[in-house]
């Protein structure tokens, strides 16, 4: 059975020669999911309407990313410059996981074959990220009343601090992040619920402690799990400081699927970060997490536990 896949060729922007972030990723990941003999259905959402992004950003910002304006001290945070390309990706991504959503609803699960821009705050991007796609798609979700009530769990390596102080005070979209604990950012933004690893945390320690956290926040009762499954705390990440393995990452895709499964909550996945010089390594490893996911939805589905 194919693996229902939001993707769209905007994904991929081009960046200055030689830059840093791999987002030549995005196209691979299609290969490497060929590579692994995973069947896919790919849908191509709709780009992302501005008002649904004005209507977590500042107006004026958005504009800026829209017409590629974007204040040179705001792309220095970013970390690249916003061309009327990545402005076409953003609203593509940001479609992407609200249309992986909408049909995560529908069916228990999806994924979208980019997003988890997690930095991105009202007033602007940080971090790689231009806007907030799962705060975009989430916030719309709830507004049009295709949910009641968000999960976010964010494993990236880094804090989703931009999704966090986004949906700060509110209870219709509770976020979690569990990230290394002296990574980036910095300063960290306060989530309902944080948790902070010590560098190296291996596959054991890690998952026993997300089998711990997760279930007091299915509690609460979303309907619907956003989940940013970044492969960046894999052990040879560049940007990480964890020690997962490609096993504890594949096995912490499929806990949380297989969990949320159980209780009746529908997931949407999102990439998240990866960087190595690498790219093809990274598109394996976000590869190798969709397949663990699709596998642990499918089992779901025909067994019910």
């Amino acid at each position: 059975m194919p693996l229902p896949l939001f993707h769209h060729p905007d994904y991929v922007a081009e960046l200055p020669a030689g830059h840093s972030f791999p987002m030549s990723k995005y196209a691979l990941l299609l290969d490497a999911l060929a590579e692994a003999g995973q069947a896919v259905a790919v849908t191509a959402a709709p780009p992302m309407p501005r008002e649904w992004l004005e209507a977590v950003h500042d107006p004026g910002y958005v504009d800026a990313v829209l017409s590629a304006q974007v204040a040179p001290d705001r792309e220095r945070r970013i970390g690249f410059p916003v061309t009327l390309e990545v402005a076409r990706r953003t609203l593509a991504v940001a479609g992407g996981t609200h249309g992986a959503a909408l049909h995560a609803l529908r069916h228990g699960y999806a994924a979208n074959g980019a997003g988890g821009s997690h930095h991105a705050l009202p007033d602007g991007g940080a971090g790689y990220c231009v806007t907030n796609d799962l705060a975009i798609a989430a916030n719309r979700l709830v507004t049009e009343g295709a949910a009641q009530r968000i999960l976010v769990v964010d494993l990236d390596v880094h804090q989703g601090d931009g999704t966090a102080v986004i949906f700060a005070g509110r209870d219709d979209v509770l976020t979690f992040s569990m990230h290394a604990a002296k990574n980036f950012p910095v300063r960290k933004a306060r989530s309902f619920r944080d948790v902070e690893l010590p560098d190296g945390t291996d596959d054991a320690g890690y998952l026993a402690l997300l089998a711990s956290e997760l279930p007091p926040l299915f509690d609460l009762g979303p309907d619907l799990l956003l989940f940013q499954a970044g492969v960046d705390p894999h052990a040879d990440d560049r940007l990480g400081r964890l020690a997962l393995s490609d096993a504890g990452l594949a096995a912490r895709d499929a806990y949380v699927v297989r969990a949320a499964r159980a209780r009746g909550i529908a997931i949407a996945s999102t990439l998240g970060g990866g960087y190595a010089v690498d790219r093809m390594a990274v598109a394996r490893r976000h590869a190798a997490g969709l397949v663990a996911q699709w596998q642990a939805a499918r089992d779901f589905q025909r067994t019910g536990v």
